[in-house]
């Protein structure tokens, strides 16, 4: 005949278990189930950690500029941002001396550039421009406005970027005009040739 199990003090658990190994038991029984929880854990944080998409965004971009046109753009992604390679024709090229009493920062003192791009053409070969495709005011994406003295821009513009977000003008080497509210001339990037048809964004020569 089965009799019930007395617990300490000499109380009868009703269900026929010493309390005192229940206790025992319940306590290896979350010790396990902590165990358990920190296993499922560890795939979960891994899943969360950078892909290997998101480390290669702020790689080094190559680029093939052996079919661009004259007056063509090609734009491409590096660190999340759009980068413009430009193939300025020679009339664009001889419009850069015309507008520079009308310019902001003609030296590109004050703008973000590597130092072999610190020139009147912001780029190492004069043809082809290499910049960041973003507003220094607030953010925004120019247009991009190659034609010379279109009726909206006036008599005066010799082909460059135009912001529609607050109207600010930036000439063919990106190089901001004075009052409008972008502080500065577009960023030149990191770059180099890597043949005459090959650029690579996001790297000065030697570092890759």
């Amino acid at each position: 005949m089965a009799t019930d199990k007395v617990a300490p003090g000499g109380r009868r658990d009703p269900d026929g278990v010493d309390k005192k190994r229940r206790r025992m038991l319940t306590t290896g029984m979350g010790v396990v189930g902590a165990a358990g929880a920190a296993a499922l854990a560890v795939p979960l944080i891994s899943s969360m950690s950078p892909s290997a998409r998101a480390r290669a965004a702020g790689a080094p971009v190559e680029v093939d500029i052996s079919k661009l046109a004259e007056g063509q753009r090609v734009i491409v992604e590096w660190r999340g941002k759009p980068v413009w390679v430009v193939k300025r024709t020679q009339t664009l090229l001889d419009g850069l001396q015309q507008v520079q009493g009308e310019l902001r920062d003609v030296e590109s003192d004050d703008s973000i550039q590597p130092e072999y791009a610190k020139n009147e053409f912001r780029s190492i070969k004069p043809e082809i421009l290499v910049m960041v495709g973003i507003c220094t005011h607030l953010g925004c994406s120019p247009s991009y406005r190659p034609e010379v003295a279109p009726a909206d821009l006036g008599d005066s513009w010799k082909g460059g970027f135009f912001c529609p977000c607050h109207g600010s003008r930036f000439d063919i080497s990106g190089r901001v005009y004075k009052g409008v509210p972008a502080p500065t001339n577009l960023d030149v990037p990191p770059h180099y040739y890597m043949s005459d048809t090959r650029i690579l964004v996001g790297a000065d020569e030697g570092q890759v």
